[in-house]
């Protein structure tokens, strides 16, 4: 069965289990039992997105490396795949910035260093946070609520809310991870959710099958949960950055450098089995999605980027 299948890959031996055998399973059973996406066929008005964001690796890196990757490829083979989203530049902040606010260009040098939030290190324009929605950040390892310095397997680099200086209710809503389990169990899941793993299981300072055994050990909760079952809730899974590339550098509409081309996956109960899109999107695009779908207006560069909405029946 196609959600007996891709549940069963959430199991420690999914490590030992190809791609391809379990996408052909998985057609084969999908009129008997469906799995996250295709289950409807006009898009509902979703009133809830939730972002995962990975770390550090280029679109070839994860795609097709079934190997070190299956689950993630079984999601991409079940749901919906992007097959030409770009990072906008180097290093790690700069995309975490520019992806939550749509500060594009200059304005995102301040954080080229990927520095802790401080006077230099921080900005008050407005972001997908402050936008109105109800929000919260779930970040795996964060020592306490709104953490503004690393700890342990916790970067704040990887945690945008605490760089937005005017931004109201980090201390409240920029929460360890462990508080999304209970959010979904008790139906209160905000509009929108950030979620970071940490160093280790976001593939920065671990491994692609980290990565991977953590998607396939937490994402299932997310898809099984009332909250996406109901028809309410969209999710992408996504990477910063790839691989390598030279900080600053601008990577928004860079088709020659693979450092600047990352796997994004659309999962949602509307979004076709097996979808892929070619169209030039980028971290600008995923703003503007998010934004389209809850109603919220476009931030800065977000504005003009193009929306996955229609290529992925959003």
């Amino acid at each position: 069965m196609r959600r007996t299948l891709f549940l069963a890959l959430s199991a420690a031996t999914a490590l030992a289990v190809s791609a391809a055998p379990a996408a052909t399973a998985a057609t084969a059973a999908s009129t008997t039992d469906p799995g996250p996406c295709g289950t409807v066929a006009t898009a509902p008005a979703y009133t809830h997105v939730i972002w995962i964001l990975m770390e550090n690796h280029s679109f070839g890196d994860i795609i097709g490396n079934t190997a070190q990757a299956p689950y993630i490829n079984a999601v991409a083979d079940e749901c919906g795949l992007a097959t030409n989203y770009h990072n906008v530049s180097h290093p790690s902040l700069p995309n975490y910035i520019a992806l939550t606010s749509g500060l594009s260009g200059r304005q995102l040098k301040p954080f080229d260093p990927d520095c802790s939030p401080s006077k230099k290190c921080s900005t008050a324009a407005p972001s997908i946070f402050g936008q109105g929605e109800t929000w919260k950040a779930y970040q795996e390892s964060m020592p306490s609520n709104c953490a503004a310095a690393n700890s342990g397997e916790y970067a704040v680099r990887h945690d945008p809310p605490p760089y937005y200086t005017t931004l109201t209710g980090c201390s409240t809503l920029d929460v360890p991870y462990t508080q999304l389990a209970t959010d979904l169990a008790s139906n209160a899941l905000p509009a929108f959710s950030f979620v970071t793993p940490n160093l280790i299981d976001d593939m920065h300072d671990g491994t692609i099958p980290d990565g991977d055994t953590w998607l396939a050990d937490n994402l299932p909760t997310i898809l099984s949960s009332p909250e996406y079952t109901s028809g309410s809730t969209a999710v992408f899974v996504t990477w910063d950055e790839g691989t390598g590339g030279k900080n600053g550098e601008a990577c928004a509409t860079n088709m020659t450098d693979p450092s600047c081309l990352v796997a994004t996956i659309a999962i949602s109960p509307s979004t076709p089995v097996g979808s892929t899109s070619a169209t030039l999107f980028n971290h600008y695009s995923l703003l503007g999605t998010t934004e389209q779908l809850l109603g919220l207006p476009a931030l800065g560069a977000a504005a003009s980027a193009p929306t996955m909405t229609s290529a992925f029946n959003l």
